[in-house]
């Protein structure tokens, strides 16, 4: 997969990638501008065919507790895996802004035992919700919401691509359904694509069950 937009942020990733020493990293925005997906991308060009067994990716509101979280966590740096020379084993932690204080101490405390050995790389939100030690201990980059130009953009090229018929109202319906969100605007493509076969804009605005802006403009109107 490959990142649209916020280009400051991405330069920043490769820079990283062409140093090839990674710190731990914060990376903060909003949902669905390409931060999960950048940090992928990240640990695989640095891990190459390693990436299998020396990254973790979780999430840290993961429905069964942060305590699974937090161990699975410290068994997986505590695992000896091969990695290439002068490289590290990384933890992808997504949504950690939504570990409470004391799930951050537990984390903070695993960071320094295992520095030597494993990165942490956490995608949040908000940043500010990262307790300050973490902060402190993180080079911190921020994504910032897509624009309607990018969303359009790459939404163009994957009906193109997977030769799905559209029209153009279609596809600026998902893009303002979409509210500078990517994951939304793909999800919302691929069930406009299954539910009726052709993406208009009356498909988009059934299937987001979003009333059709000119029926808003009508009502304000009145």
């Amino acid at each position: 997969p490959s990142v649209v937009g916020n280009q400051s942020a991405v330069d920043r990733l490769r820079a990283i990638q062409k140093d090839g020493n990674l710190l731990h990293l914060i990376i903060s925005g909003p949902p669905g501008c390409g931060k999960t997906t950048s940090i992928g991308c990240l640990a695989r060009s640095l891990l190459g065919d390693k990436a299998g067994s020396a990254v973790l990716e979780l999430n840290a509101s993961d429905d069964r507790g942060i305590d699974v979280v937090r161990e699975k966590i410290k068994s997986f740096a505590k695992q000896k895996v091969a990695v290439p020379e002068n490289r590290h084993k990384i933890v992808i932690l997504d949504e950690a802004d939504a570990m409470t204080s004391a799930a951050q101490q537990a984390l903070r405390r695993t960071m320094e035992i295992f520095s030597s050995t494993t990165r942490f790389a956490l995608a949040c939100n908000i940043s500010t919700k990262i307790i300050e030690p973490i902060q402190s201990r993180c080079a911190i980059i921020r994504f910032s919401k897509l624009s309607d130009k990018d969303i359009l953009s790459r939404l163009r090229q994957v009906v193109e691509a997977e030769q799905i018929p559209f029209d153009d109202g279609g596809l600026e319906a998902l893009v303002f359904t979409a509210d500078g969100d990517m994951r939304h605007a793909l999800n919302n493509l691929q069930s406009t694509h299954n539910g009726f076969g052709r993406v208009s804009r009356e498909a988009v605005f059934k299937v987001c069950d979003q009333p059709h802006p000119s029926k808003i403009r009508s009502c304000i109107q009145c």
